[in-house]
């Protein structure tokens, strides 16, 4: 008798699950690039015990039709790929098919979408990967997903998550790169009902680096625009003596996906050189266009590490840009001080020299003096 038989489905999907779904931060990064691929305007999240108990991503895009809503959840089902040729020009962010039945597996799930303005959606709840419900539901244009219960069935994964708040910044950090990958978009992030993010969605991107960082940050952020027949690069860089002690300050962003690219760091800290005290890093928001051919996301489930076609010309290009937004600025106070208008204190002269003290004539009496 034979050994190898095909996996069930359920079980395909919670191994599956296991290469996209690490993570809360990984179910909301899933989600949301699918608002964004909807073109969405506004995207509201809201997350519980750091995404465990609760994770609710509400959009205005485009929705889903009521007949793809079940498809979606199957593995593989995709309305970003036709043939194989457009694996080579992904201009999406989600693109496998693969995030919905993953999340779907390993959580009990509420979807509501509609893809009209008559207020007319479908609900569909799926727990553990099965179906449980498939009603009529009145609903605004666009989707709102409601992920509950994350890992209830794969305890394993369960007892191997960090702290509420650990779970949290990695949401946050995410939330934050999505926002200035995105500066036309309205972003909001609540954890148990507190505000974390809240940005305008006026396409200006110092103010979302004001949001995440603070404005003194933003005040210290200097513009960087170049172009390059195959590359153009927008965004901004710190002054030198604005730094960090790691790169996570450092945000790339490649036809408006956050990536992670070591080459990419390199070419910024090659471009500040000398600038930058010792074990200390620039901060960095860079959003790099090129024809989505030059770019290969294909390479991981996470669709955050890619490859480069031309990446020594990428280098070179950055780091003479950023060498020419930092160049021609005085970046170093200068030490010399500056001339005032008049003193502000006028010292006292002071005598090192303490005088003698001074005593009154002396005169002798008539039986002091001499004899003669």
């Amino acid at each position: 008798m034979g050994k190898i038989k095909v996996l069930d489905e359920q079980l395909a999907n919670q191994i599956a699950a296991g290469e996209v779904v690490e993570r809360p931060s990984s179910v909301v990064k899933e989600l949301v690039e699918n608002a964004i691929d909807a073109g969405s305007t506004t995207i509201d999240v809201q997350v519980e015990e750091g995404g465990l108990t609760l994770i609710r991503v509400t959009d205005d895009g485009s929705g889903i039709d009521p007949e793809d809503l079940e498809t979606a959840f199957q593995r593989h089902a995709t309305s970003k790929l036709l043939t194989s040729k457009d694996l080579f020009r992904i201009a999406s962010l989600g693109f496998r098919g693969e995030a919905l039945p993953s999340i779907a597996a390993v959580a009990r799930i509420e979807c509501v979408s509609s893809a009209g303005a008559d207020g007319l959606g479908k609900r569909l709840a799926i727990e553990g990967g099965a179906v449980r419900s498939f009603d009529n539901a009145n609903a605004p244009q666009g989707t709102d997903m409601t992920v509950r219960d994350l890992f209830y069935n794969t305890p394993a994964r369960l007892k191997y998550m960090k702290s509420i708040q650990t779970e949290l910044g990695h949401i946050s950090d995410y939330m934050n790169r999505l926002a200035l990958a995105h500066p036309g978009i309205v972003f909001t992030l609540k954890h148990n009902g507190n505000t974390l993010l809240r940005t305008l969605g006026n396409g200006d991107r110092l103010q979302v680096i004001a949001a995440v960082y603070g404005t003194n940050t933003a005040k210290g952020m200097i513009p960087v625009a170049g172009d390059h027949p195959d590359y153009q690069l927008l965004g901004f860089v710190s002054k030198p003596e604005l730094t960090k002690a790691n790169r996570n300050g450092i945000t790339a962003i490649v036809n408006g996906r956050y990536i992670r690219s070591f080459a990419i760091n390199q070419a910024i800290l090659q471009a500040y050189h000398t600038l930058l005290p010792i074990n200390r890093y620039p901060m960095a928001v860079l959003e790099i266009g090129m024809h989505p051919g030059l770019v290969d996301v294909n390479v991981h489930p996470s669709k955050m590490e890619v490859r480069f076609s031309k990446e020594p010309e990428l280098k070179s290009f950055i780091e003479e840009t950023l060498r020419a937004a930092l160049g021609g600025r005085v970046h170093i106070p200068s030490g010399v001080p500056q001339e005032r208008s008049k003193p502000v204190m006028v010292q006292e002269r002071i005598s090192f020299h303490q005088p003698e003290p001074e005593f009154p004539p002396f005169s002798r009496t008539a039986d002091e003096r001499p004899a003669g």
